[in-house]
C-alpha cells in the first residue's frame, strides 16, 4: 500500500466529455476514486509503452488509429507522415465512423524501430484520439 508521503499530487485539464466517459467507466468497474482509475490508466499506458519498446527485428503489423476529421491541418499532417514511411506501409483502409470521427487501419511491414516510429509520430498529433500498433515477427 502506498503511503501519503509517497504520493505526488498533480493537476490535469480534460475535456468534459472525456472526463464524463472516464467517470462512467470508473463507476461501472467499481473504483472508489478517480485517483485509483488514473493510476491504473497510467500503469496500463506504461505497460503498453514498455511492450512496444521490446519489439525488435523484422515485423508485420497493423496500426489502428482513431482521429478527429475536423482537427485543423490533421489530415495533411497524417498524409505527410504516411508518405515519409511509404517504404514500410503496405496498405491502408479509411472508414468514416461519424461525421467527424475516422478510423484508419494501416498495414505495415519492416524493422520494428520503424514501425514504432511511425506509430509514435501518429500518436503524438493533436486530434488523434487513439493509436495501437500490433505486430508479429516475420519468421523465415
Amino acid at each position: 500500500m502506498t503511503t501519503d508521503a509517497e504520493l505526488s499530487r498533480i493537476g490535469i485539464s480534460l475535456p468534459r466529455p472525456l472526463l464524463e466517459k472516464f467517470d462512467e467507466i470508473l463507476n461501472m468497474r467499481g473504483y472508489s476514486s478517480r485517483s485509483e482509475g488514473i493510476r491504473d490508466a497510467i500503469r496500463s499506458y506504461i505497460t503498453h509503452y514498455q511492450w512496444m519498446s521490446d519489439v525488435r527485428g523484422e515485423r508485420q503489423g497493423v496500426i489502428t488509429m482513431v482521429y478527429d476529421h475536423d482537427q485543423r491541418g490533421l489530415l495533411q499532417t497524417l498524409t505527410e507522415i504516411q508518405h515519409e514511411y511509404a517504404g514500410i506501409i503496405q496498405a491502408s483502409l479509411h472508414s468514416h465512423v461519424t461525421t467527424i470521427k475516422c478510423l484508419e487501419i494501416i498495414l505495415v511491414r519492416g524493422d520494428a524501430a520503424q514501425l514504432k516510429s511511425i506509430a509514435e509520430r501518429l500518436m503524438s498529433q493533436k486530434g488523434v484520439e487513439a493509436v495501437k500498433l500490433t505486430t508479429i515477427p516475420i519468421e523465415a
